[in-house]
């Protein structure tokens, strides 16, 4: 049986790769985004528009060395803050807990904030010894359009980076 109505594997949220015509190579994602937001404010119609990384990587940008104080100091802080949300909740929601709840509660986050993050530093052994943040980024990123518009699309990025 057929229906009126058959999804494309984009429109049920599945990986497809892009269609269109190249209209536009930059190094960066903001030259591509700068190149598109052109088009846009001269009323080309972006709908038709992908932004493509070529060659993706993931870059991993170490931010510091970690060290067990730093570790300590880091769950005694997120659990003091867990600790006080949880105190305060029950110091509103129990009557006659009064500061003794969120007290408790700050003290209890601590321990256990300090607790849960030695022993996952402690699992490590040694093998992760700092802390970074990783990043997807492209080697370039190209702008395809629709080819119902992509020479119009084209003309208009030649014209952007030649300043006009």
């Amino acid at each position: 049986m057929t229906t009126a109505f058959t999804p494309t594997p984009s429109a049920m949220g599945l990986p497809t790769l892009p269609d269109g015509w190249p209209i536009g190579s930059y190094d960066t994602y903001e030259q591509a985004q700068r190149a598109v937001d052109h088009l846009a404010d001269n009323e080309f119609p972006v709908q038709d528009v992908t932004i493509v990384g070529v060659e993706p990587m993931v870059v991993e940008r170490v931010a510091a060395r970690l060290t067990w104080s730093r570790v300590l100091r880091s769950g005694a802080l997120s659990g003091a803050w867990f600790g006080l949300f949880v105190g305060l909740l029950l110091s509103l929601f129990s009557p006659g807990a009064g500061i003794a709840a969120i007290l408790i509660g700050l003290a209890s986050g601590v321990v256990f904030g300090v607790a849960a993050s030695a022993a996952r530093y402690g699992a490590t052994r040694g093998q992760r010894d700092f802390v970074s943040h990783s990043q997807l980024v492209a080697r370039r990123y190209d702008v395809l359009s629709k080819p119902r518009n992509a020479e119009q699309g084209r003309d208009m990025l030649a014209k952007l980076s030649m300043g006009f």
